[in-house]
């Protein structure tokens, strides 16, 4: 059963986020003369999904607005980067609305008000942020965990928000503080599962809280590793070159199927040009065949303690 409670006010993505279901992951604020940045709400979007959708397609994707259908879940609307309207399905559990209304939701808001939006996780180091992007499932949020083992601290997990400022230096903008993790990756840090909440009932990847090693402040992004599996034996670094930095950038951009039906490519490609200048980009390579989140560890501090510029 869906609980619609008075409306709260949280802080997260770097904005006001008024909600009427709770949302526990995030951090709660006040918010001054009422206003939020961000208003979520249920409302009833049938027919208006009725209207617009089109048959087997989950998706509706016009400037300054997103719609999109998630079977046996909910219906979802993003408008002008300040509103998210939902309207649950019969049977549709809490968490698993909010798994939508904090990723995929939040991430449509993001690219509405132009914040570059990436896929990973971003830890800080030393006063700088790096990303660790890649496809679902590379790893990302387990190589951010065992940096969080180190001692380090997490600005965000699965959606990473990037603002340029006027002096075109790239900042990450803090999340809120929770990482998701496989039982998998639980097993090789030896945490136990029983200490955390599933993401969603039966599932098997579970809500871990930072709260102790947040970085709620943003910080300047100075590098990107994008994560990729492979069937070799060891772990290569490398670094990415040329217009490779571009790809990789967009590629690993969030939604990135959003951006040229929402009319956003000028802004995105003069976002990024903007950026790959400014950081390195390297491709770190891992073995599927073994638990390797510390030896990449040791090898991207390795890095960038010795200022090395890892070349093919």
């Amino acid at each position: 059963m869906i609980e619609i409670a008075e409306k709260t006010a949280y802080k997260a993505f770097g904005l006001t986020v008024s909600c009427e279901l709770p949302l526990p992951e995030l951090p709660q604020a006040g918010v001054e003369g009422g206003a939020a940045d961000v208003v979520i709400k249920k409302s009833d979007l049938f027919t208006l999904w009725s209207e617009k959708s089109v048959p087997n397609e989950d998706f509706i994707i016009q400037e300054n607005l997103v719609m999109f259908h998630i079977p046996e879940t909910a219906i979802f609307l993003i408008e002008n980067g300040n509103k998210i309207l939902f309207s649950p399905m019969e049977g549709a559990q809490e968490d698993e609305l909010r798994l939508y209304i904090l990723g995929t939701c939040m991430g449509t808001v993001l690219l509405h008000r132009k914040i570059l939006p990436l896929h990973g996780s971003a830890i800080a180091i030393d006063g700088k942020v790096y990303a660790i992007v890649g496809e679902s499932g590379a790893g990302k949020s387990t190589l951010a965990s065992a940096f969080l083992k180190r001692g380090y601290q997490l600005l965000s997990d699965d959606v990473i928000p990037v603002a340029v400022t006027d002096e075109n230096v790239p900042v990450v903008i803090p999340a809120y503080p929770q990482q998701k993790l496989w039982i998998e990756s639980l097993n090789g840090f030896e945490m136990e599962s029983s200490d955390y909440q599933p993401i969603i009932d039966r599932e098997t990847k579970f809500a871990i809280p930072v709260q102790s090693q947040f970085a709620d402040e943003p910080l300047p992004l100075a590098g990107v590793f994008e994560l990729v599996k492979t069937d070799q034996d060891e772990i290569e670094l490398h670094s990415i070159q040329k217009l490779e930095r571009f790809y990789t950038l967009f590629t690993h951009t969030y939604r990135n199927f959003f951006v040229q039906k929402s009319g956003l490519m000028d802004w995105h490609f003069s976002t990024l040009a903007k950026i790959v200048n400014k950081i390195e980009l390297y491709q770190l390579r891992r073995p599927t065949s073994r638990f390797t989140a510390h030896d990449l560890t040791d090898l991207i501090l390795n890095t960038l303690n010795k200022g090395e510029t890892v070349n093919d």
